[in-house]
């Protein structure tokens, strides 16, 4: 049996994004124990150079949800990057799941050689659907996802690898 361009997107998506919320939460139980403010904890950040927190898991997302569109060949839904609160960043991520989960295998597979085009501010870059998915759209989405674990973990999380993977 092989492996589907719908099978290696949209339930991979999914699990990370659902994956990233878990550790979240306990993040914000370990920030709510200490007297930490959730304004605080989303601004957290592992080098003053890096992206804080509630950068990552908005870019998390839109990798999730504008990969999931573009291999579908529609138009990216957009989100709004106002998250200041834990409720509001758990929000964000239930709302790209949904979104993820409008997407059908017939939308998706077969979107192996569709021409993807991003306009980045370096310039376009041009993909091959399956090139697209595999070399650009999930690295990003667990590049962001594994940086928020790093982030919350510094903060002193007790979170582990089996809260990152989840159950399968």
């Amino acid at each position: 049996m092989t492996l589907s361009m719908y099978q290696a997107s949209v339930p991979v998506f999914i699990r990370a994004l659902g994956n990233l919320k878990h550790v979240l939460q306990k993040g914000a139980e370990h920030a709510k124990a200490k007297s930490v403010a959730d304004e605080v904890l989303l601004q957290t950040r592992l080098i003053p150079d890096m992206l804080p927190l509630v950068k990552q898991v908005q870019i998390a997302a839109d990798m999730a949800t504008r990969g999931s569109a573009r291999l579908a060949g529609v138009e990216p839904k957009s989100f709004e990057d106002n998250e200041t609160t834990l409720e509001q960043v758990y929000a964000r991520i239930d709302s790209a799941i949904e979104y993820i989960k409008t997407f059908k295998p017939e939308q998706i597979d077969g979107s192996e050689g569709r021409s993807i085009v991003l306009k980045m501010r370096t310039g376009e870059m041009t993909f091959e659907g399956q090139a697209y998915l595999l070399g650009f759209v999930i690295p990003n989405v667990f590049f962001h996802c594994t940086t928020a674990y790093n982030i919350l973990r510094e903060a002193g999380t007790e979170i582990g690898k089996m809260d990152f993977i989840g159950q399968a």
